[in-house]
Formats: C-alpha cells, sequence, structure tokens
C-alpha cells in the first residue's frame, strides 16, 4: 500500500547512494611500509541532491596515495535496487548495504553533474594514523568485507565514516561531540532534510514512532552527513590541534540548502482537521441526496486508507527491524478497526440505508481511542511528536461519529 510502500523508503530517504556504474577498482594489498609513505586523508562531504533518496547528502573518506599516485573515495551505504529481493528485505528491515572505493575523480565528476556541493576538509593525522586508516579501509573494500546490516540512523554511511575516524582518533570525535546537543532529534533532522518532498515527508513523520523523538547529542545526529562535517572541523586532537587542517569548497552546488527546522504544522493541521470537520458535520445534516452521497463516499475512503495505513504501521512494529517505527503511537489515529466500518459506509452510498448498533458503537470506539492519543500528550510516557496527526485526523473520525449518529436517528424515507 501506500503508506507502507513511501515509509520503508525512509532507508533510501536517509541517504543511501545508488551504486554508480562503473564501479571503481578496489585497493587489495597494504602501501604503506613506512611513515613517510603515509597517504593523506580527508573528509569528502556531498550536499543534498534533486533526487528524494539523495536529499540527506553523502560522504566519503578520500586517500591519496603518494606511492600509488591515486586518489581513492570510501563510499559506505552504497544499495542497488536490482538485488534480488531488495523490497521485501527492505519491507522487514533487513537492508544488506556495503562499501564500495571509487576513483575520487570519478565521484566528483558524478556529484558535479547533479549539480550538488562538494566540501573536502584535509585531515591532520600522524602518519600511523593515517596509515591504519588506509590499510583498514582497503580491507573494508573487499568483496568479502564490503557488505554490512544498514539502519538508517545507527548506521548508515555517514556513521560508518564517522566510526572509522574516531577509531584512528582514539575516541577523540566521541569524546568531543557525545553529550552536546543542540536539542534536535531523530524524527527532526529527517524532516527538515526532506522538506522538498512533502508527501514522503509526511509519509515518514507518520511512520516513525517514538524512538525518533528522543534528543540526541552531536555524536548521534552524526547520521547527517553536513552535521558530520560540522562535528570534525570542531574536534581537536589530543595536543590541541585542530583535527581539520584546511577545507577546501569544491563545488558550490545547484540544490538549496535544508531548513534548519521543518515546518510547525501543529495550527495548519488543527484549522484544516476543524474545518473539515466541521464540513462533514453540515453535509451530513442536509437533506439533499448528494450532499449525503459526498459523506458516505469520503467517509468509505477515509477510513479503507485508515485502516490499511494501521495494519502498515502494525507490520512494521511486529514484522520489521525497523526499530525507529516500533511502538508508533499513529496507531490510536489509523487505527486497523476503521477497516470493520468500510461495509457501512459503502452501505450508505443506498438513500434507503442506516447503520446498525455495531457500526456505530465501533465508530465511536475509534473516536474514543483517538481522544486517548490527545490526553496522552500530557503524560510523560508517550513521547512521540505526533499532536499534528491527532488535530488533522481526531475530528475527522469524531464528525464521521456523529454522521453515523444522524443518520441511525433519521426515518426511512417512504417507500411506494
Amino acid at each position: 500500500m501506500a503508506l507502507a510502500a513511501c515509509c520503508l523508503l525512509l532507508a533510501d530517504a536517509l541517504h543511501g547512494q545508488t551504486l554508480p556504474s562503473p564501479p571503481a577498482p578496489g585497493v587489495t594489498q597494504s602501501a604503506f611500509p613506512n611513515p613517510q609513505s603515509a597517504p593523506a586523508i580527508s573528509l569528502l562531504t556531498i550536499g543534498p541532491g534533486e533526487i528524494y533518496f539523495e536529499r540527506f547528502g553523502h560522504n566519503a573518506i578520500v586517500v591519496r596515495d603518494p606511492l600509488r599516485d591515486a586518489a581513492i573515495a570510501y563510499n559506505y551505504g552504497m544499495f542497488d535496487f536490482a538485488e534480488d529481493d531488495f523490497l521485501w528485505n527492505f519491507a522487514r528491515g533487513r537492508m544488506r548495504y556495503r562499501m564500495a572505493a571509487n576513483p575520487l575523480a570519478f565521484d566528483l565528476a558524478m556529484y558535479r553533474a547533479e549539480g550538488r556541493s562538494i566540501t573536502e576538509q584535509h585531515l591532520d593525522l600522524d602518519p600511523d594514523q593515517a596509515a591504519a586508516l588506509a590499510a583498514f579501509l582497503e580491507w573494508n573494500a573487499r568483496p568479502e568485507n564490503a557488505w554490512y546490516r544498514y539502519d538508517y540512523f545507527d548506521d548508515n554511511c555517514s556513521t560508518r565514516v564517522r566510526d572509522a575516524l574516531d577509531r584512528v582518533l582514539g575516541g577523540r570525535i566521541k569524546l568531543q561531540s557525545e553529550g552536546r546537543s543542540r536539542g534536535y532529534t531523530y524524527r527532526l533532522d529527517a524532516l527538515r532534510l526532506m522538506v522538498p518532498e512533502p508527501a514522503l515527508m509526511l509519509l515518514i513523520d507518520l511512520g516513525l514512532g517514538p524512538r525518533s523523538d528522543q534528543r540526541i547529542d552531536y555524536w548521534q545526529e552524526s547520521f547527517v552527513p553536513m552535521t558530520l562535517a560540522q562535528v570534525v572541523a570542531e574536534t581537536r586532537r589530543a595536543d590541541g590541534r585542530p583535527l581539520v587542517a584546511a577545507t577546501e569548497v569544491i563545488a558550490r552546488g545547484e540544490v538549496a540548502e535544508p531548513p534548519l527546522l521543518p515546518p510547525d504544522l501543529r495550527w495548519p493541521f488543527l484549522i484544516l482537521g476543524l474545518a473539515l470537520g466541521t464540513g462533514l458535520v453540515w453535509l451530513g445534516r442536509r437533506p439533499e441526496r448528494v450532499a449525503q452521497a459526498a459523506v458516505a463516499i469520503f467517509a468509505s475512503v477515509f477510513v479503507l486508507a485508515c485502516g490499511l495505513a494501521g495494519l502498515a504501521l502494525l507490520f512494521l512494529w511486529f514484522g520489521s527491524a525497523h526499530q525507529a517505527a516500533w511502538g508508533n503511537e499513529n496507531l490510536a489515529l489509523l487505527n486497523p478497526l476503521c477497516l470493520l466500518l468500510v461495509p457501512a459506509w459503502v452501505g450508505a452510498w443506498r438513500r434507503a440505508w442506516r447503520p446498525g448498533k455495531l457500526s456505530q458503537g465501533i465508530a465511536w470506539l475509534v473516536v474514543l481511542i483517538a481522544g486517548l492519543a490527545l490526553f496522552s500528550k500530557i503524560l510523560p510516557w508517550f513521547p512521540q511528536a505526533n499532536a499534528h496527526w491527532i488535530f488533522l485526523l481526531l475530528p475527522l473520525h469524531a464528525a464521521l461519529a456523529l454522521d453515523l449518529r444522524q443518520r441511525r436517528m433519521t426515518p426511512m424515507p417512504a417507500t411506494r
């Protein structure tokens, strides 16, 4: 269904990168026998692109080998839509992504063609640190070592780069970024970076559960490549020197920078929900057949969509490894019980139809559960930031329950 498909595309939206063609050759043996031959290491940060799965940006570690006169970009988070069972594994949250080594010139040409910004931070590493990192990356790029279990918040293209750099620095990046926060959450970052794709942004918002609303520090927020570049720029070595020796802007990019915050939808959704709910109640009280039919058609589509969406959220919770979607409080709004109301509202297309007590009871139960979702926002045990969805959907559920009550009380039309 649409909600499930779009929410599962979250792993792509959170900056996996498609495998470029042709693939770059990997390094197969150690090339750094002494510190004097150690490579130069830099962090390459790519800004957002126009395609939905490029909106979160990308990054790579660049190794310039003086012995081979070569510059290799090591990229994590590579995926291939053509892989067997890719979509099914995606749905279950069991994504196998890989690391790939490309000639730097190839990557730069590709990103320039896409109009994306390119920034390179040249790192001040000791020769032994640079050699150790290069040796690890060439080992990691081998086919038998390249694949890994992908997670869009905890183990993506940027966190792998972060961890590799932090390892050779003896934990300096984590030490200086852990515990520092600007108050962001995983949800906030995901939504602000997806603002140019509003439909997908809303579906991602519906699909994310309460884990996405925990406050994260800069270490965790480094799942975003642009944030990692900022963290690296502020990191200092053990001797107090800055980790970044020089920063080079290779390309400015043609894609607009993402906003600092996503739009606040609480007031717009509240106004829209009250307006739609009031309109449904007004139409339901009109005697004209066209008004009654309009409400019935809207209600049929609405309860079907809510019920199917609720099943999708249940699958993400109990049938997948997408931990960010577990325990989703939007289940109180996208209630699978709504599917039991579909026959009633399809029957309401007929003029001589009246709802039964069971249908009316289910409708009010749906309203009660959605109302409890609203009440839960004052309790500390329900941290999910979904008040805007409550403001939008609760008035609609209430309006349809009132309409069923009105139809049940309306006398049957006279027949000849």
